[in-house]
């Protein structure tokens, strides 16, 4: 009697070993199918389970150094996302630039028209004088 609440505990333990590993084989899978960076402090927010776990347990540690090599040569999904934030922010600014250039120009010669009549009028003063 005694052997056989061994052996059902042991059978429940191995079953929730399985219920892990498969938990945590499928979030790995998934995390590599969305492109997403498989770490294993995002794995342990995903699953609930322990840093530990990743570490030691032989199998799902072989899955995670795997899926890391594997992504190796990826780029972060949110560096596309932030290049063209920042391809915008320099067309603005060249843009802005370009404006900036055309008004720099438009003082420049309104400068020079202004010297030339001020040049004139003092020219017609010493001549009255």
């Amino acid at each position: 009697m005694n052997m056989s609440k061994y052996d059902k505990m042991v059978e429940c333990n191995r079953r929730v070993s399985v219920e892990k590993n498969n938990l945590a084989r499928i979030t790995i899978l998934e995390m590599v199918e969305e492109g997403e960076r498989v770490t294993v402090p995002k794995l342990m927010v995903q699953t609930g389970l322990s840093r530990g776990f990743f570490y030691k347990n032989p199998t799902v540690r072989k899955l995670v150094d795997e899926a890391v090599e594997k992504q190796a040569g990826m780029v972060d999904p949110r560096k596309g996302i932030l290049d063209m934030v920042m391809d915008n922010e320099i067309a603005k600014l060249h843009e802005q630039i370009r404006l900036l250039r055309g008004e720099n120009e438009q003082l420049k010669e309104e400068n020079q028209r202004l010297k030339k009549a001020l040049d004139k009028k003092n020219m017609n003063i010493l001549k009255n004088l």
